[in-house]
């Protein structure tokens, strides 16, 4: 259906092509309408030339006088009043006002209807049973608001809703709250008998639960004097009535309790002609805005007021903005907080850190301490039987010598005989022999002692002269010789002639090269891969270096800037404790070196150790 508005004038196409054109009169107060009847089935072509002439027509009649316009032919609504039923007392909707006539909002989306349709209508308010009897029995043509159910289609047909319903539980305060209908069960409930809650919770079982009234009026009121805790009615008549009755003890405690009801406008069964006219003013007031200055009159009161955007944004301007400003403010704060607090923290960890790597050297250096006092207590007792060996061995070789005379003389006279089970001319050869052995092995473990002694004895940096770097590293080697022949078959060690002395503790530096080797073995996967030991002095630099290269497994590149930090250690689960290369890069830190790795992962590791020389061109 389509709608044009001209001035006083609305013209309609309406169902089946029916084309009508509204004139109201101001200075008579009146409606007259001309109905065109077009045929849309057998004449859609020529439908819109048609409107538009008869358009330009109304418009011309408007324009040059505003006159009346009269039908050609009257409709049978001009003829025949149409008697509207409805419920006198289910405000705001429907009611008896105060004056004794008809009220509401439906009443007035009534009479607007009629207005723009050219109606003459009876609205006649009742009892709402009484009402539906009149329907039936034809003394009433249309009801203006009856709720839509599946069960009341059957019977009626409905117009669509002019208004939405929805119903709520309302009980005095202090009464304990229920959220569902089905909480209501075996509790009396007060209904307005005949609605459209009365049935549709008979529908659903609740009929001996139910306290029966004659209006939603009488429900809340008896609610109000303490008749039942409960009543069920729809929200907005609710609402209107508690206000008009001043019923300030009921609220409603649940809403939406059941699916939203349609209100709608409804006649018996086959009478789509009337509801199709009730239809069509409908929709004209809800295009020309007259619907909506109704709803706003009677419902829109009850509802809670919408804000507008611009009175939104106005007050979230005074408020938000400030507080965008305070939010702003409070994150540059935070973050020049968080700066700090990183700054701080960087430098909390970098001194943990190197109040840790103290700490183990510290550890170290007792440990250390108690190793030199072990090994000066087993030093002595070694070296006291080595001492009585190296101190015979000069006298075995004299008796050797002296006896070899006899022993020679008696072979030549009764032959050769045997000496230990060993023949004397075998004796003869072997003899010298295992007494050097002897006179070398006790000389190895006097030295051996010594430098382990050496190793072990806690020195002050402070103690630093001028040293030999070959003699350090040899000392180092022979310490370790006993793992180095263990863990490989190549072991290979080159030393620089005429390197430069520098200036160190020896037992410190020896720590270094015994760990630096220790390491290499233990990276050796078996004993058929090398080690080689080497020293040379790089002139350009200035610094003696020592380089320790395996060809073990390598290390991989995401640890190797991590080797030297404390506790670091691929090597835990067979017991590595991460302090070695910690404790080593300390050492050469301390004698103003420098410690540095070249690895590839599976093809072995080069580690170069470097100290300052003594004094450049300088030789020992």
């Amino acid at each position: 259906m389509t709608v044009i508005r001209i001035g006083n004038t609305n013209v309609v196409n309406g169902p089946n092509g029916a084309l009508s054109a509204i004139v109201h009169a101001p200075e008579s107060n009146s409606t007259q309408q001309m109905v065109f009847a077009i045929d849309s089935t057998h004449h859609s072509a020529k439908l819109m030339p048609m409107l538009n002439r008869i358009c330009f027509l109304i418009i011309i009649i408007s324009f040059f006088g505003g006159l009346p316009l009269h039908a050609e032919q009257a409709t049978p609504d001009n003829a025949h009043v149409i008697v509207v039923g409805g419920n006198s007392n289910y405000p705001p909707y429907q009611f008896i006002g105060k004056n004794g006539q008809p009220d509401g909002y439906i009443v007035d989306l009534t009479k607007a209807i009629a207005g723009v349709m050219g109606m003459k209508i009876d609205i006649r308010l009742g009892d709402f049973g009484g009402i539906l009897d009149e329907l039936e029995n034809g003394r009433i043509d249309i009801l203006e608001g009856l709720s839509y159910s599946e069960s009341r289609a059957q019977h009626y047909d409905f117009s669509p809703p002019h208004s939405i319903i929805v119903h709520a539980i309302f009980a005095r305060k202090g009464t304990k709250e229920v959220k569902t209908l089905d909480e209501l069960r075996g509790k009396k409930v007060l209904v307005h008998r005949g609605g459209g809650m009365h049935s549709y919770m008979k529908e659903h079982n609740y009929a001996h639960d139910l306290v029966l009234t004659d209006s939603p009026r009488e429900t809340l009121q008896q609610l109000a004097v303490g008749k039942c805790d409960y009543a069920v009615v729809a929200l907005l008549p609710g609402m209107y009535i508690i206000r008009e009755e001043n019923l300030t003890n009921i609220v409603p405690i649940a809403k939406n309790i059941i699916q939203q009801r349609y209100y709608c406008y409804a006649v018996k069964k086959g009478n789509t002609e009337l509801l199709a006219r009730f239809n069509e003013g409908l929709t004209i007031l809800k295009k020309t805005g007259q619907y909506d200055a109704i709803y706003n009159k009677w419902l829109g009161v009850l509802e809670p007021q919408r804000v507008s955007w611009r009175v939104i944004a106005k007050y979230a301007a005074l408020v938000v903005i400030p507080l965008v400003l305070v939010l702003m403010g409070t994150v540059l704060w935070s973050y020049s907080l968080r700066k700090q607090v990183a700054q701080r923290t960087e430098s909390l960890s970098k001194a943990l850190v190197e109040l840790r790597s103290n700490q183990q050297q510290l550890v170290q250096a007792d440990k250390m301490a108690a190793l030199g006092i072990l090994v000066s207590g087993v030093a002595h007792e070694i070296n006291n039987p080595t001492g009585i060996i190296l101190m015979n061995m000069p006298t075995l070789r004299k008796i050797l010598r002296d006896a070899e005379r006899i022993l020679d003389q008696y072979r030549e006279e009764h032959g050769d005989y045997s000496l230990g089970g060993l023949s004397y001319e075998r004796v003869r050869q072997e003899l010298p022999l295992l007494l050097e052995e002897m006179q070398d092995g006790a000389e190895r473990i006097k030295h051996t002692v010594n430098d382990l002694k050496n190793f072990a004895r806690k020195d002050d940096e402070a103690a630093k002269v001028l040293l030999d770097f070959n003699a350090v590293v040899q000392t180092a080697v022979r310490l370790v010789d006993v793992t180095t022949r263990k863990a490989t078959n190549s072991f290979t060690t080159s030393y620089a002639d005429n390197l430069p002395g520098i200036m160190g503790n020896a037992q410190r530096i020896e720590q270094v090269v015994v760990n630096l080797i220790m390491n290499a073995c233990q990276a050796l996967p078996d004993p058929g891969r090398a080690i080689a030991i080497s020293t040379h002095f790089d002139p350009q630099a200035n610094v003696v270096v020592l380089t320790v290269k395996d060809e073990g497994s390598g290390i991989p590149p995401e640890h190797l800037p991590r080797l030297t930090d404390p506790f670091f250690t691929t090597k835990r689960e067979s017991g590595g404790t991460g302090l070695g290369l910690s404790v080593s890069a300390s050492i050469i830190k301390d004698h103003g070196g420098e410690l540095t790795f070249d690895s590839a992962h599976g093809k072995g590791t080069t580690v170069k150790c470097t100290f300052q020389a003594a004094m450049e061109g300088k030789k020992l």
